[in-house]
């Protein structure tokens, strides 16, 4: 069917599973740290905004983090039944990393989202601080060692391989493998940047539809700060995970250049754009920059890029997905950048929360940075076939034995599934993010008082309690403790 085999449907489902997965993560270890940046806020300045945008962002965290948590299950099991033969093979290196983020990320996450989540008038303000701080500290952990897992399949070390199974020499070795910390801080800080561009799209809704209050503007204002910061530094840390992939993964970056040949000594320039054919071995309608591929990638304008004719042609990644899939990454990015510096200006010219065009593009830059992480995992994943584990194991040799029937069921099933589950979870949390915090207009009540409105500290409730302010009223002395 469509000239695929069961070893195709089973990279699908892996593929569709874990582009559902990423996205929740993403969400989490961003919205995590931005809720421990509210709460310290609001506890150093006792403006009540920040508390507000605590108990209405925390509503989303939680339903981001469930979904994260059940996917991110069901695609962990697909190593035990898709690829038996991977777990067999680098089990004993892939498990033990996998363990440690349960023992220590997901452990310490579990032990304190429950007072985070349920907790505000029940502990001290201090301990709820406390607990919100290790959540956010706990969704790094994870991102630490998923990170290091994978990055070993990408750049393997510290192993011997005995009657065909990866036995583990050097712990040290395997968890800070040579792409290991360039990985870690590219998916740290687009998890941040995704967030911010969230965050700040949900303001731009409301701002454009007249919600103009202290609560709208203070998520704009934090979200623009941080993409101007944060997306320049990302552009950096992706250049040097560049420089890293070239050392380590050549044919890679030949793929992703769209880079066939090298003619004699002359500099490699850039494609900006073409199409890679595998079959033709070139790159049609090719768009080139003389120079500028030499200049990006070895920071020279005489040393070459290796290219795709170097490598037999089975062991060359798809160069057409991901020559595309890269320029996606790299052209979000630009967005970005492009973005931060004009909420600079209007900032200046103060009018940023005034700009209808500014809006707009705040608007539908929403899920640019999700949008730019599926992007640069297809080129991570993609660009590292045919290979599951850099220069040791093929796919094609690690996937288990299912005929094409059992994988076509499972893949509709799984299509079926996530699209009836997720997408539920997914509109009820915009159903969410459209409600907007709820403020008082006036109060100077740290916790809201008797009869005002303000956001819900339940993260789960989306109607109004007006019993909650009495109860808050009861417990305020309990806070100071």
């Amino acid at each position: 069917m469509f000239g695929l085999e069961a070893l195709d449907l089973a990279r699908i489902q892996f593929a569709f599973t874990i582009s559902f997965h990423i996205l929740f993560p993403a969400i989490t270890i961003g919205l995590a740290s931005y809720l421990a940046v509210l709460e310290g806020l609001w506890l150093k300045t006792r403006n009540d905004t920040y508390r507000d945008l605590y108990h209405f962002w925390s509503k989303i965290f939680a339903v981001n983090f469930g979904m994260g948590v059940v996917s991110g299950l069901v695609m962990a099991y697909q190593f035990g039944t898709n690829w038996s033969r991977f777990s067999d093979f680098a089990g004993a290196v892939t498990g033990p990393l996998l363990t440690y983020e349960v023992l220590t990320a997901f452990f310490l996450e579990a032990g304190f989202l429950g007072v985070m989540l349920f907790g505000w008038n029940k502990v001290g303000r201090g301990l709820h601080f406390f607990s919100t701080v290790m959540v956010a500290i706990g969704t790094l952990i994870s991102t630490f060692w998923i990170l290091a897992s994978n990055s070993w399949m990408q750049t393997p070390q510290g192993f011997e391989i005995v009657n065909g199974q990866v036995i583990p020499t050097d712990w040290l070795a395997i968890v800070f493998n040579p792409s290991f910390p360039y990985r870690l801080m590219h998916m740290a800080t687009a998890a941040f940047v995704a967030t911010a561009f969230f965050v700040g799209s949900s303001a731009a809704w409301h701002l454009l539809r007249g919600r103009d209050n202290p609560a709208i503007r203070t998520m704009l204002s934090m979200a623009m700060w941080m993409a101007l910061i944060v997306a320049p530094i990302q552009a950096v840390i992706g250049d040097f995970h560049g420089l890293n992939t070239l050392k380590h993964q050549p044919a890679k970056i030949a793929a992703i250049e769209g880079h066939w040949e090298n003619h004699g000594d002359e500099a490699t320039p850039l494609i900006l754009f073409g199409w890679p054919d595998m079959k033709e071995e070139r790159t049609k309608f090719a768009v080139e920059i003389p120079y500028l591929g030499s200049l990006i990638l070895t920071h020279s304008l005489d040393k070459q890029v290796p290219a795709l004719k170097e490598f037999p042609p089975e062991d060359r990644p798809n160069s057409t997905i991901v020559f595309w899939s890269f320029r996606i990454m790299v052209g979000l990015g630009f967005l970005m950048i492009f973005t931060g510096l004009w909420s600079l200006w209007l900032r200046k010219r103060d009018s940023l929360y005034t700009s209808r065009p500014f809006l707009h593009l705040a608007l539908w830059m929403g899920p640019s940075g999700l949008i730019a992480i599926l992007a640069g995992w297809f080129t991570t994943e993609i660009g590292r076939q045919p290979w599951v584990v850099y220069g040791l194991m093929r796919t094609a040799d690690a996937s288990s034995n299912h005929s094409f029937m059992q994988m076509s069921i499972t893949l509709i099933m799984f299509v079926v599934v996530y699209f009836a589950l997720f997408g539920a979870g997914l509109g009820y949390m915009m159903r969410l993010v459209r409600k907007g915090p709820k403020i008082s207009e006036g109060s100077d009540t740290p916790d809201g008082g008797p009869g005002k409105k303000r956001t819900p500290a339940r993260p789960l409730s989306a109607a109004d309690d007006p019993a909650e302010g009495e109860h808050e009223d009861n417990t305020r002395l309990t806070k100071e403790i």
